[in-house]
């Protein structure tokens, strides 16, 4: 999985998110587009587009959503302290791909939402119909769901929607069904302790599971490496650890589920990740 997903295509000339403190804020207002391009730096967790994520081997996407305001034509964007592309057509992109491989399923998040009245999200739920109608798995107990019982059904889609609007809709899956506890440190041996005890503690049916492996920047460290970003400030430092933990993690109902990151091309993080569903099949053909 890849973390805040679509953040490739944060717009420098977009207004500043509605979830931003008053000091982002001012800051902007004060310095304009400079602040802008500083803030993408921090803000833009991923380098690829939806295509080429997909292409990798990416199959889960963190999304989060926001009406701009003052915006004429009432449209969703995906936002992560800048305004990033529009719903609609980032939901189409990865239609498409599933289009050409009918056998790939693909997790969608919304798990943040900013600015959003009742009718936001009608509009969005009619737009997650109008774009992948049958495609999209009904709500039902995460053990239940195969690939098998996918396949058969020609279901490609789950959507996850943190919001009470998902107890309305049968094809939305509750929030509390995908778990991502978040450590929320800068520190890589603080996060490795975090994912461990994460693990450890995760419910073992019933819901889906998130492992972030994700660095969150403070102010300070932001302030020292302004002008660098987050990928050169922190991502690749803490990358030789954060891959160690993957590597030694099995998979399973008490071990990792879905493993989320930054920059999911460094490294090999997409091929470390999926290798771990090999140690699942042999663990398979042990018990049987």
């Amino acid at each position: 999985g890849s973390h805040d997903s679509f953040s490739f295509y944060i717009d420098e000339a977009s207004p500043v998110g509605p979830e931003q403190p008053e000091t982002v804020q001012n800051f902007v207002s004060v310095f304009g587009t400079v602040a802008k391009k500083l803030m993408r730096k921090w803000l833009a967790t991923q380098t690829m587009n939806f295509t080429s994520q997909l292409g990798a081997g990416i199959r889960y996407f963190d999304l989060r959503i926001s009406t701009k305001p003052r915006d004429p034509d009432n449209e969703l964007y995906f936002a992560h302290g800048l305004f990033s592309a529009k719903v609609k057509e980032g939901l189409e992109e990865i239609n498409e791909f599933l289009a050409e491989h009918p056998k790939e399923v693909v997790f969608l998040d919304f798990n943040h939402f900013y600015g959003m009245q009742k009718y936001h999200h009608e509009k969005l739920v009619q737009m997650l119909k109008d774009t992948y109608g049958n495609k999209m798995c009904p709500a039902i107990f995460a053990h239940e769901v195969s690939l098998q019982y996918l396949w058969e059904k020609e279901h490609q889609i789950l959507v996850f929607y943190h919001s009470p609007v998902a107890l309305e809709v049968p094809f939305l899956w509750p929030g509390q069904m995908m778990p991502a506890p978040w450590a929320n440190t800068t520190d890589p041996e603080k996060l490795i302790q975090f994912l461990q005890a994460s693990v450890t503690e995760r419910r073992k049916k019933g819901s889906f599971f998130i492992s972030q492996v994700v660095l969150t920047p403070k102010a300070s460290t932001v302030v020292k490496g302004v002008a660098s970003g987050l990928r050169e400030t922190i991502t690749e430092r803490a990358l030789p650890a954060m891959m160690q933990w993957i590597r030694t993690q099995k998979p399973g109902e008490s071990g990792v589920n879905i493993i989320t990151a930054d920059f999911v091309e460094l490294g090999d993080f997409i091929s470390t990740v999926i290798k771990l569903n090999y140690d699942l099949d042999e663990g398979e053909d042990d018990t049987t």
